[in-house]
């Protein structure tokens, strides 16, 4: 390949992933944003993280597996409680992958 269309290609993959992330920020910075927007914007996070989380969940082998031999499924209830309760990511994670890591170790 040319190292002119390399070059190229990289710009363009630079603008295609950055612009969309910046644009907001500097188009929306000193501006306040209507409350509706605001509390419709706190909810974002946890749809994309939902999003991309329920279908490794539920989904084994391409089918929906919402059987009881489901570890993943197992390990869900516990680790929402203790995100519920402790509003940490980082423990629910952690908790998460202990309960999966046991559960593969006995089961």
């Amino acid at each position: 390949m040319d190292q002119k269309i390399l070059f190229l290609t990289i710009l363009g993959m630079l603008a295609v992933t950055y612009l969309p992330r910046l644009l907001p920020v500097w188009l929306l910075s000193g501006r306040k944003l209507p409350a509706v927007v605001e509390t419709w914007l706190r909810y974002v996070p946890a749809a994309v993280l939902a999003a991309l989380l329920v279908p490794g969940v539920v989904v084994a082998d391409g089918a929906l597996n919402l059987s009881w031999n489901n570890l993943y499924l197992l390990a869900l209830a516990p680790t929402l409680l203790v995100a519920w309760k402790t509003r940490s990511l980082f423990g629910a994670v952690v908790v998460g992958m202990a309960l999966v890591a046991v559960g593969r170790y006995f089961l």
